[in-house]
């Protein structure tokens, strides 16, 4: 089943993104919703009844960024914790300006994931109101950027139809669980929370464990596009080290990358943010084979801002670099003092509440 879910068609101007959509679905049957309360009946829906819909977010932008109709469909979406569960999703974003179409767009694919939507690798097509965001991608196809532009929501949608079609298969014989960090074994509530994660998933995963700790990630400097294309064809990055030695055998060989992310001043810590920017050389000779691999987050945050680091995950790895985001990708939890994730109440649950989910694949 296709749905298409329509949000601020009445506030805004649609006409672009109308046009759009009708070429992108030319030839599928589908259902519309259009209200807060169509979409609150879907979201109440057995999941045996949504298993494996594909959701289509059309969502359009007013000049003042936000709508009415955004707040309310995502409302249903904080409503229904498991309104979305057996879906896959996909959103097709129109702005009159530039500003505003990834910031939203990023906060709807992380509550629709916490709703218990999946998303293919790269599920967002965002056309600013210049439409300058997709000038490469015109130049690279010889079209003009309106073209690129339908052309890219025409895969987005064969996209995800193809993610439901893989619902129900078999999780390969072999998971290869590969988990990056940036912590103190001594100190770190994330790593402790991982390790309760990681006791479930022992003689049922063969797991690897990587630290990106005291510098060893040098960040990217900017190559040229032909020098980082020459490198990533070889599997290299021409700044070496951890990344290319450990990281990059590690993600190719992996199934599942599960990322421990503490909240360093609401944002992932700086050697992460060098991983996600090196990340980009392998990019280029394997995003192919990142969009059949999934990736998790174990956010943990001493006061608040989970959800911003979340979102900064799934931003860089999965709207950027192709990664699968499986239902409920993201375990986001507060502590603060040493050991302190131990006494959160009910954290041996959702810790094993994870560890099944990495199992299950989806």
């Amino acid at each position: 089943m296709l749905v298409v879910v329509k949000i601020g068609w009445k506030e805004a101007d649609t006409a672009r993104l109308s046009a759009v959509l009708k070429k992108a679905l030319a030839g599928k049957v589908y259902e519309t919703i259009c209200t807060a309360a169509q979409f609150a009946d879907f979201c109440r829906l057995s999941q045996q009844d949504k298993e494996g819909t594909a959701v289509v977010f059309a969502l359009a932008l007013s000049r003042r960024g936000i709508t009415r109709s955004y707040l309310d469909m995502t409302a249903c979406l904080l409503e229904y914790p498991d309104g979305l569960t057996g879906c896959a999703g996909a959103v097709i974003t129109d702005g009159p300006g530039e500003l505003f179409t990834k910031k939203i767009s990023r906060e709807l694919i992380f509550l629709a994931n916490q709703s218990g939507c999946a998303f293919p690798g790269k599920p967002l097509v965002e056309a600013t109101g210049s439409l300058y965001n997709f000038n490469t991608q015109a130049a690279v196809q010889r079209i003009t950027p309106y073209e690129a532009y339908e052309a890219s929501a025409v895969r987005l949608i064969q996209k995800v139809q193809h993610l439901t079609a893989s619902f129900g298969s078999k999780r390969p014989l072999h998971l290869q669980v590969l988990l990056l960090h940036a912590s103190s074994r001594q100190t770190s509530n994330t790593l402790l929370l991982w390790e309760m994660i990681r006791s479930r998933l022992n003689g049922k995963a063969a797991i690897e464990e990587i630290s990106l700790r005291n510098g060893e990630v040098v960040d990217c400097r900017g190559c040229s596009y032909e020098a980082c294309l020459h490198f990533g064809e070889k599997g290299e990055c021409f700044y070496g080290g951890v990344m290319v030695d450990q990281v990059y055998p590690a993600i190719q060989a992996s199934n599942v990358i599960v990322l421990a992310c503490p909240n360093y001043n609401d944002a992932v810590s700086a050697n992460m943010t060098a991983f996600f920017n090196r990340l980009t050389a392998l990019f280029r000779k394997d995003g192919h084979t990142f969009s059949h691999k999934r990736v998790y987050a174990l956010v943990v945050s001493g006061y608040s801002g989970g959800d911003i680091v979340a979102e900064q995950v799934l931003d860089a790895m999965n709207c950027n670099k192709n990664f699968i985001l499986p239902e409920k990708f993201a375990l986001i939890e507060t502590a603060n003092a040493p050991n302190s994730i131990l006494r959160c109440s009910g954290i041996a649950d959702r810790a094993a509440a994870m560890a099944d989910r990495i199992l299950a694949g989806w």
